[in-house]
């Protein structure tokens, strides 16, 4: 399927793991112009070996720190005038700290605002008279699972992921005549870089792998998603066929959503009875 990418101009925020490199890959191989950055020039530069191996455009990539505010604007106009346009821009970035609401003070709530908000909106308002410049545009946001149910251990998240939809929507909404979209990306546990670091501190008897699965038993398919599944849907919303998607949450949870509290002594009464 021809996505319609060919020589289109994708910025991706955090491209240098997880999500972030495999929408790189993805948009890359679709034949787009990608420019990755990142804050870890290491990172960075392997990332963009890896992309290299299978753009058919240019790539290019930039050690930033997005929470920098003049840096990331700048870093949107470096891009757009190495290529000479811009299209898409992909913003993945940091997650807040895990803990139920009572647990955090103000402080906290402010740190969370300034790492997960403000840069995302920071990007995308860089981005837009590019955009619109260029008549077309594509505007994707990677939230989590949160932005669409509330999960009570994850209380920054979804105050923050919250708030990132009813931007993308008001952004959504205003940008739409002139031939941009935007749409939020909300996924479920994926297995990337921070997740197996965070399956190694939790993993006592150091079996990381039975960490990792325990962390996506909830959802239907019993396992956390791959880097390149949400990628996909990535993709796709980049795309010309997706011209009529905007506005949008995108839940790709694994049908974790569909499958209720886990209750063990329900499920247990229920073989009782039917056995």
């Amino acid at each position: 399927m021809d996505l319609g990418l060919e020589e289109r101009v994708a910025l991706i925020a955090g491209g240098s793991s997880g999500i972030g490199l495999a929408t790189a890959l993805e948009l890359a191989g679709e034949g787009a112009h990608v420019a990755i950055g990142a804050r870890d020039p290491e990172r960075l530069a392997q990332a963009q070996r890896r992309i290299e191996k299978v753009a058919r455009g240019r790539v290019h990539a930039t050690s930033v720190d997005v929470t920098d505010e003049s840096a990331a604007r700048q870093w949107v106009d470096d891009v757009a005038t190495e290529f000479g346009m811009l299209h898409i821009v992909f913003v993945s970035g940091g997650s807040p700290p895990i803990g139920t609401a009572a647990q955090f003070d103000l402080g906290d709530y402010r740190a969370a605002v300034e790492r997960v908000l403000y840069p995302a909106v920071n990007l995308a308002l860089a981005a837009l008279p590019h955009l619109e410049r260029a008549g077309w545009g594509r505007v994707l946001f990677v939230a989590s699972e949160t932005a669409s149910v509330p999960i009570s251990p994850l209380a920054l998240s979804g105050v923050t992921r919250a708030a990132l939809v009813r931007f993308a929507q008001g952004l959504a909404s205003e940008v739409g005549p002139k031939g941009i979209t935007v749409n939020v990306l909300a996924p479920g546990g994926v297995r990337t870089p921070p997740m197996e670091r965070a399956a190694q501190r939790l993993a006592a008897d150091g079996d990381v792998e039975s960490m990792l699965e325990a962390m996506g038993h909830h959802n239907a398919l019993r396992r956390l998603a791959r880097p390149e599944e949400v990628a996909a849907v990535a993709a796709f919303l980049a795309s010309q066929r997706a011209s009529f998607v905007t506005g949008a949450v995108h839940l790709i949870d694994g049908g974790a959503g569909v499958m209720g509290p886990d209750l063990p002594h329900l499920t247990t009464a229920r073989k009782d009875t039917y056995a």
